[in-house]
């Protein structure tokens, strides 16, 4: 047998490589993948002072454009500039006083009725050690004073953080919604591909559908605000219109939000009535409303009108609270929103839309 035939019979045993549509080239597209939105996932967690102000200005200017771009066609775009600005600052102002104000409110009737609460407090606990539960060693440091003053530290430093991130994020809005227009200039005249396309398009459909997402998100909080300020006054709790503007709020956060605004009301009402029947009744209520507007009508009119997943926007307030915290628990689900609509816009990643999109179900 000579050298060349020896050649060609290895040459025609030798397996074939793997083609871009069999099984493992999709396994390991797929590992590389998950391995890039893992690395994406760090990066941004760990570059959350910067990345975060970022996605809030992105999402505040795809808000307050069309009141930016109406007055450009009336007055010079600079004066337009300081009046969406102002306004944008206004809302913003009016909504943080809001929050101070039921707050401050709910924390000088905590400092009054510090010995009820107390009180309550001890009976609790000793129920509870009666029944081989200890609970003093675990919430005894809460009720000393080195502890209040800790906690009056970090609401303090908590205030700072918040004033600092403000600022940032104006800064971005204020050099962003002058760039808006030189921005979708040089998107038209992308030449490399359709990433142009794509950004232009998807950009303008994510901010109708941002826009969509914050009025369907307001009027769903004003309405549970409400309901809790009418029961509230009907079970004669204590501070009834704070509780009502904590709920409309906390109504801006997800799943998280209702719940507290929930239990907070409850632990009022342990210590207001002294019963536990009554107790029962405001948390069974206040669940009940927590539940119909923000768990059940507003997840399904959110997520048909803006092709989400329900259980796309839980995943979202979990996932981004846990990267950003606070932040990420109020800016995760219009950060899916943008993502899902970016992808519709490219045919390579719309199996991404068809899959994390709305379920095809009529709930009427």
């Amino acid at each position: 047998m000579t050298a060349g035939s020896s050649k060609h019979r290895l040459s025609s045993v030798t397996a074939p490589e793997p083609s871009p549509q069999s099984p493992a080239s999709h396994t390991l597209l797929a590992m590389l993948g998950l391995c890039t939105v893992v690395l994406v996932a760090g990066a941004l967690s760990l570059a959350q002072s910067v990345f975060a102000p970022l996605a809030f200005a992105l999402f505040i200017m795809a808000i307050a454009w069309p009141l930016q771009k109406g007055l450009q066609t009336r007055v010079p775009q600079l004066i337009a500039l300081a009046l969406t600005m102002a306004a944008t600052i206004l809302v913003v102002f009016v909504f943080a006083s809001l929050v101070g104000w039921a707050t401050a409110r709910v924390a000088r009737f905590v400092a009054s009725d510090a010995e009820r609460l107390h009180s309550l407090y001890r009976s609790v606990a000793g129920w509870l050690e009666s029944h081989g539960i200890e609970l003093s060693g675990l919430w005894a440091n809460y009720f000393n004073v080195d502890q209040l003053i800790r906690v009056a530290q970090q609401v303090t430093a908590g205030l700072n953080t918040a004033v600092s991130f403000s600022v940032i994020v104006f800064i971005y809005v204020l050099l962003g919604l002058l760039e808006v227009d030189d921005a979708r200039v040089k998107l038209q005249g992308w030449k490399h591909g359709k990433i142009g396309e794509v950004l232009l398009t998807g950009g303008a459909k994510t901010a109708v559908k941002l826009r969509r997402y914050m009025l369907v998100r307001t009027l769903m909080s004003v309405v549970t605000g409400l309901l809790v300020w009418a029961f509230a006054s009907l079970a004669g709790l204590p501070l009834a219109p704070e509780w009502g503007v904590i709920a409309f709020a906390l109504n801006f956060i997800p799943f998280i939000g209702p719940f507290i605004a929930t239990m907070f009301p409850t632990v009022f009402a342990m210590a207001q009535f002294e019963s536990w029947q009554m107790t029962v009744l405001v948390f069974a209520c206040l669940n009940v409303i927590q539940f119909v507007v923000g768990s059940y009508l507003e997840p399904r009119f959110v997520g048909n009108a803006l092709s989400i997943s329900p259980f796309v926007v839980l995943f979202a307030v979990f996932f981004w609270t846990f990267l950003w915290g606070l932040a990420g628990a109020f800016i995760g689900v219009p950060i899916v929103i943008a993502l899902l609509t970016l992808c519709e816009e490219h045919p390579s990643t719309q199996w991404i839309a068809d899959l994390f999109g709305a379920p095809r179900t009529n709930w009427g």
